[in-house]
């Protein structure tokens, strides 16, 4: 029996209110997380944290915060939350605060999977890389509190930000948002490259 896989939106105590106010996350949810990542060997894949702009949650700035010291969060234009690996700030039970314009009800926290960088080219030895650590990691981040496919994924997802075209062997391909590869397009080809980088390469699943 497949088990629900969870790549997009994760609550991590988000409080409701009514009106736009800083919300404020315990920094060991995202430690704990971090953590089943720094245990493996990866190279080439990475666990993103992002604040999901659906419902028109958008993060004005953020910071962390323990009982003595304020730090500063870097927040991308996507929403894309950069978190530090840190046992001291476990230790100090910190907190990720946020203040976000609406309700902050509206606001979740996207947990993804990716690839670290993105290129314009890749053979299949790079490709097979990428999939094959994702894979180790989601088999790794099995179990409670999240539940996971048993299964190996069913290849990747390259994520564009506007019109592009792939040429897989030869063979020219254009693409309008995703582009799904699957396993045994990468089995099988020898070189991919894209008119511009993908904006994501995330696992493609199959429920």
């Amino acid at each position: 029996m497949k088990k629900q896989l969870l790549l997009s939106c994760i609550l991590l105590g988000i409080s409701s209110v009514s009106q736009a106010q800083p919300i404020s996350l315990e920094y060991q949810s995202f430690y704990q997380r971090l953590k089943q990542v720094n245990k493996g060997s990866y190279q080439l894949v990475e666990l993103a944290f992002s604040v999901s702009k659906a419902n028109g949650c958008k993060v004005k700035d953020g910071t962390i915060t323990t009982e003595n010291d304020t730090f500063p969060l870097t927040i991308t234009k996507d929403q894309r939350l950069f978190l530090p690996f840190d046992s001291q700030l476990k230790s100090d039970r910190a907190l990720i605060n946020l203040n976000v314009e609406g309700s902050a009800q509206t606001c979740a926290i996207a947990m993804q999977v990716r690839a670290k960088n993105t290129k314009t080219h890749y053979d299949k030895a790079e490709l097979k890389q990428v999939e094959q650590e994702m894979n180790a990691l989601l088999s790794r981040m099995q179990g409670f509190p999240m539940r996971y496919f048993a299964a190996d994924i069913a290849g990747l997802n390259l994520e564009f930000s506007q019109d592009a075209t792939l040429t897989i062997d030869g063979k020219v391909i254009p693409v309008s948002g995703t582009y799904r590869l699957s396993s045994e397009q990468i089995d099988k080809l020898e070189t991919l490259t894209s008119s511009i980088k993908p904006n994501v390469i995330s696992p493609w699943t199959v429920k």
